[in-house]
């Protein structure tokens, strides 16, 4: 029985959830407001480097963001990026730096968001997401693609302006496809990247190309990569995943034709499993499933009906 449907099922995808934070852009290019915000005693900041921040584990058993008052936070002028509000009215700031700063009592450690995003609260996780993608931004985009000349960092770190010719830049998102393919058996399409360690096996994935909709992209995908033909197309969820600047737009797909021919570029090997053969293959360390921060792992979940085990990111 087909049970992809039933959207009931779908639980939390990590870096999705409700995260409590207005991330109040009007107050962007007020620089009166954000210099008082940036002052007030309540205001928490963190700093990003690299993909970067500093998390702790607390004695019950969380890891939390390391955040501090803004009057102790390490000294920069231009890399402060507003991020938003919460509900009882905590702005909060995410600094980049070239570095992680040091910490006196040695229990905090640097974290990537594939770690953290899976063990931070959904606030936190939200929080992180954002100053990673605008750091990433940031780094890449120091340059105006109209005139060659030095950008300067506007509207808290959400603008890049060139003061040659007056072009604005803006963080850019790329839409990428990700999206399980199952044929008239109900039996799950699973690939091996080129790059990826044996037995690692994952949905097929692409990012939409120029003048394309992500239904066209999901088709053009999975033929490419795999051989096979894609007929019905339903959108799941989606996922911000700033490696450097994706959003992940999740699909659950129904081939029409069965047979595989992977690419040798992209893919390596592209196996169909039912759910026994799967189940089978995790027990048996055969197949190594995706992480439990990534869409990929729902997407495979919401078809095999129940949590995968623990794996590596996606």
């Amino acid at each position: 029985m087909t049970i992809w449907t039933d959207r009931t099922a779908v639980p939390n995808i990590s870096l999705t959830g409700v995260s409590g934070i207005d991330r109040a852009a009007h107050h962007r290019l007020d620089e009166a407001w954000l210099a008082a915000a940036w002052s007030h005693p309540t205001t928490r900041v963190f700093v990003v480097s690299g993909g970067q921040v500093l998390v702790d584990d607390t004695p019950d058993g969380r890891t939390e963001l390391v955040m501090t008052p803004s009057f102790e936070a390490p000294p920069t002028e231009t890399h402060r990026y507003f991020l938003g509000i919460d509900a009882d009215g905590v702005r909060y700031f995410a600094l980049q730096k070239d570095a992680l700063p040091g910490r006196m009592d040695q229990s905090a450690r640097p974290a990537g968001l594939r770690e953290a995003g899976a063990l931070l609260s959904e606030r936190e996780a939200a929080l992180m997401v954002h100053a990673v993608a605008l750091e990433n931004w940031q780094r890449l985009h120091r340059f105006c693609s109209r005139c060659g000349e030095r950008t300067v960092i506007a509207a808290a770190g959400h603008i890049r302006r060139c003061q040659a010719c007056g072009a604005e830049h803006y963080p850019r998102t790329d839409p990428a496809v990700i999206m399980l393919v199952t044929d008239e058996e109900d039996r799950a399409l699973l690939g091996r990247q080129v790059h990826w360690p044996e037995g690692r096996f994952s949905t097929l994935a692409g990012f939409v190309e120029p003048g394309e909709s992500i239904e066209q992209a999901v088709v053009r995908e999975v033929r490419e990569e795999a051989g096979v033909r894609v007929g019905e197309v339903e959108y799941v969820a989606s996922q911000p995943w700033p490696f450097p600047s994706s959003l992940m737009l999740g699909f659950m797909a129904r081939a029409v034709s069965a047979e595989i021919e992977v690419d040798g570029e992209e893919i390596h090997e592209a196996r169909w499993f039912s759910r026994d053969d799967l189940r089978a293959a995790f027990e048996s360390g055969e197949v190594l499933p995706p992480s439990g921060i990534s869409i990929a792992a729902r997407l495979i979940e919401l078809w095999y009906g129940k949590p995968l085990p623990a794996g590596v990111p996606r």
